[in-house]
């Protein structure tokens, strides 16, 4: 998987239960998918269509560290498909755990908002790229 993006919880990311908001974490895995799925299909036209069953595995607590990694799983002509993982980074122990997992799809679009191709080659290159891993 692919780093993405990195967070550091805070005291006004914090809801009931002194745990991270889950909404703050769909935020950012939002945003992280949305970097990931614009660089693979090299333009900035990238929404999100769906998020798939999130699944929030572990609480994350103020000032914890969060790595958000990227897997390209399927791409077609106009969408693509990444599995998105939050994992909480133990500076001491040098280890991470899966808090948060969830399968996205993003399209691209046009400048009115209408589903546009992905360029051919890209989508190629990306396919060879998903059957090596």
């Amino acid at each position: 998987m692919q780093l993405i993006s990195t967070k550091i919880c805070k005291t006004s990311d914090i809801g009931i239960n002194n745990n991270l908001f889950g909404g703050k974490m769909l935020q950012w895995i939002d945003e992280a998918g949305g970097v990931m799925a614009s660089s693979q299909c090299c333009t900035p036209n990238i929404l999100t269509l769906k998020m798939y069953e999130v699944i929030f595995k572990l609480p994350v607590k103020v000032n914890e560290h969060i790595r958000i990694y990227g897997k390209v799983k399927s791409i077609g002509s106009t969408s693509i498909s990444l599995l998105i993982e939050a994992r909480r980074f133990d500076f001491l122990k040098q280890t991470e755990e899966i808090v948060c997992s969830t399968i996205m799809l993003f399209v691209k679009v046009d400048k009115n908002g209408k589903s546009s191709p992905i360029n051919p080659q890209l989508i190629e290159k990306i396919k060879k790229s998903i059957n090596k891993n």
